[in-house]
């Protein structure tokens, strides 16, 4: 970073610690105010510039760094897993506290984290977000739903009870007498927190599909196999712009299909997945890849099978497809390009 103050953030839900350096290992002015904007501000305004605000990414943060982007030359959050890699090294074992950060980021040390710069664009990754928490919270309602069938030997799935129609069957599979009337209230007391759940899961969905057709790029990602609605938002919502990644590599290891390689001396070293992917969007580009493999057409699923032929397994050809597809979508959003399947040979199948 340039010469200047750095100003790290150590903020809590009732105080912020704050400390000010222009060197590492110095003492640095300390501060302790509410978590209220105008106090933090009015901190910041005792600083001469230029001056650099960093805190760890957390709750807070977004709502931090909308607020305080006026009054400093610089507002950025970092990870602090990586943070804690660093600084927790060793015997170690203090807090990461304001000074330590401070010192974390005049040392470089620091790995940013990206922020939307837009309030809209927020607001839309909570929304997507909450819909993907209620998919799970279904999926944790139908589970409870049906291991409580299976305790009295009733093997069900969820499309087995998710009209209520089909109930009464699965109802009826119980043993008579107390027992069997007492598993059927509580039967019916998961059934109905399973319902509920179904029942916002669809609404989010609804608001979701019409977000998602009022954005341009995602309306033309729709003619890319694999990609609907829902997955073309999430993208959206959480990337938020193509210009934050590199090369399409980097872009990868966001995904969760990109590889990093390990190596200690002179071994051969093996590769795995960057731990410090988004699982969300992982989850999604490897649905998008197997919905292409189910489907069992197009040019990427011949890839898949050139890819299976030279002797990948199904879980890396799997990964090839994926990256084929996260590539177009990042084509087509930077150049504002429509779909065209020959986006698909500028990767040849060799390359693994």
């Amino acid at each position: 970073m340039s010469k200047g103050h750095v100003i790290a953030m150590d903020t809590h839900s009732q105080t912020t610690d704050i400390c000010v350096k222009t060197r590492a290992n110095g003492p640095g002015r300390r501060y302790r105010v509410p978590t209220r904007v105008p106090e933090i501000v009015a901190v910041l305004e005792q600083v001469r510039g230029p001056r650099e605000v960093v805190l760890e990414e957390g709750p807070l943060a977004d709502w931090l760094l909308r607020n305080l982007r006026g009054h400093a030359d610089k507002v950025v959050a970092c990870d602090p897993r990586r943070n804690a890699l660093v600084a927790k090294d060793g015997d170690k074992a203090d807090p990461i506290d304001a000074g330590k950060l401070a010192d974390l980021h005049l040392g470089g040390f620091t790995r940013l984290v990206h922020h939307a710069e837009s309030l809209q664009r927020v607001v839309l990754k909570e929304a997507v977000g909450l819909y993907h928490r209620q998919v799970e919270e279904r999926v944790a309602r139908a589970n409870q739903a049906m291991g409580l069938l299976k305790r009295w030997g009733i093997m069900a799935q969820e499309k087995d009870f998710r009209q209520a129609c089909d109930r009464d069957k699965l109802l009826g599979a119980l043993p008579a007498g107390a027992a069997g009337k007492a598993a059927a209230g509580h039967m019916r007391l998961l059934w109905r927190n399973y319902d509920q759940a179904v029942k916002e899961e669809e609404r989010l969905h609804g608001e979701l599909v019409k977000r998602a057709k009022q954005e341009e790029v995602v309306v033309r990602w729709q003619a890319v196999p694999g990609i609907g609605w829902i997955r073309g938002i999430t993208l959206l919502a959480y990337l938020d712009t193509p210009w934050r990644f590199a090369g399409k590599q980097k872009l990868w290891k966001y995904l969760g299909i990109g590889l990093v390689r390990e190596q200690s001396g002179s071994s051969r070293g093996h590769v795995k997945v960057e731990k410090g992917c988004n699982r969300r969007l992982k989850n999604v580009i490897l649905g998008a890849a197997e919905t292409v493999l189910l489907h069992k057409e197009g040019v990427l699923y011949e890839r898949y099978q050139a890819w299976c032929a030279a002797g990948l397994s199904y879980k890396n050809a799997r990964r090839n497809v994926a990256r084929d597809i996260a590539t177009i979508l990042w084509a087509m959003w930077k150049s504002g390009a429509d779909y065209d399947a020959r986006f698909i040979g500028s990767r040849p199948v060799s390359e693994a």
